[in-house]
């Protein structure tokens, strides 16, 4: 079941400014009806996520002599096992505070609120997994294992090569918020998108998946 827009809502809670990773949080974004997609020119529907924070264990940290890169923004990601070119574009705050979504099927979005791919702290990418009943770009994320590369090449000629180390599927009723958008000690990848079923009369997915990866080199 392809939803319209296969998305739904995205809430962020507020870190603690006790390191240097993080940047501006957004309070949430709200998917809008389709009826208001179709009115209106703004962005549809974004990989939502629920406002609930459940602690968990932090993802496997890569080997400590890989070094970080410094900041630049992604400009395109790979992800060849399951055939993803995209390129990417960044997602800013609107000014309510939610963040911007991106406008279609393709292209990915990265949080510019998040550090660059292959800095210390998770980059986090989100990409619609349909959109008017065609797959999105992270239709096929679910189907990531373990091992897997994602390749994200950078705005100043440099490519980040990531690791997956796991993919879970969450209820937006419990997602852990903190763990996927936290602030971690080593430089981190999270790819979001909807999963589950869907719920013909809201409109939305019941879950998400989120890919955890590490990062092995620039």
């Amino acid at each position: 079941m392809l939803a319209a827009a296969g998305i739904a809502s995205i809430t962020l809670l507020p870190q603690d400014a006790t390191g240097t990773a993080r940047l501006d949080t957004p309070r949430a974004v709200v998917a809008p009806s389709v009826a208001a997609a179709a009115d209106v020119p703004i962005p549809a529907p974004v990989p939502g996520l629920s406002s609930a924070t459940v602690p968990a264990p932090a993802a496997a940290m890569p080997p400590a002599e890989v070094p970080r890169l410094q900041a630049s923004s992604p400009v395109r990601v790979q992800i060849p096992t399951i055939g993803v070119t995209s390129p990417v574009i960044e997602l800013g705050l609107e000014r309510n505070g939610s963040m911007e979504v991106p406008d279609g099927a393709y292209p990915v979005g990265w949080y510019d609120g998040s550090p660059t791919p292959g800095q210390l702290g998770p980059a986090v990418l989100a990409g619609h997994v349909d959109w008017e009943g065609e797959p999105g770009a992270f239709y096929g994320l679910r189907e990531l294992v373990p091992g897997d590369t994602v390749v994200i090449a950078r705005a100043d000629g440099s490519v980040a090569t990531f690791r997956v180390d796991r993919i879970e599927d969450y209820s937006k009723d419990d997602f852990p918020t903190e763990q996927v958008y936290g602030d971690i000690d080593h430089a981190g990848l999270r790819l979001i998108t909807c999963g589950g079923a869907f719920d013909e009369d809201t409109g939305e997915y019941l879950d998400n998946v989120v890919v955890y990866a590490s990062f092995t080199g620039g």
